[in-house]
């Protein structure tokens, strides 16, 4: 996996085998549960920095392209990058890609055709 576990990480490539899972989900929960009982008690100020170390948190990017590339119903359809992430070595690289992700200034709409995958069972 990486040398430290911590909400940075370091810059070691990920090993999406050797993840621990139960590591990754219990730092997300704690993150969420420190964010509801900021809110809970109406500082704002402390909601506000807890959302942007989850933001930046190695375990919630984990746990993220875990949810959207393994587990969700609809991982094996294409989003608009027209990418499907099915082996271990491409959802740690997206991992990773996710730590140097920016922001960027939306462009106008534009209309793009999601093509969903239709198993061969339904054409049947």
């Amino acid at each position: 996996m990486r040398e430290a576990f911590s909400a940075n990480g370091t810059e070691k490539q990920t090993d999406w085998n050797a993840v621990n899972w139960r590591k990754a989900n219990r730092c997300v929960r704690n993150l969420r549960q420190r964010i509801f009982r900021a809110a809970q008690e109406g500082n704002l100020k402390k909601v506000r920095s807890l959302q942007k170390l989850m933001l930046k948190s190695y375990s919630n990017r984990l746990v993220s392209v875990r949810r959207v590339a393994q587990i969700n119903a609809g991982k094996n359809t294409p989003g608009v990058d027209k990418l499907v992430i099915k082996t271990p070595a491409t959802r740690g690289k997206m991992v990773d890609a996710l730590a140097h992700y920016s922001l960027w200034k939306a462009k106008p709409v534009r209309r793009v055709s999601i093509v969903r995958f239709v198993p061969l069972k339904r054409l049947r």
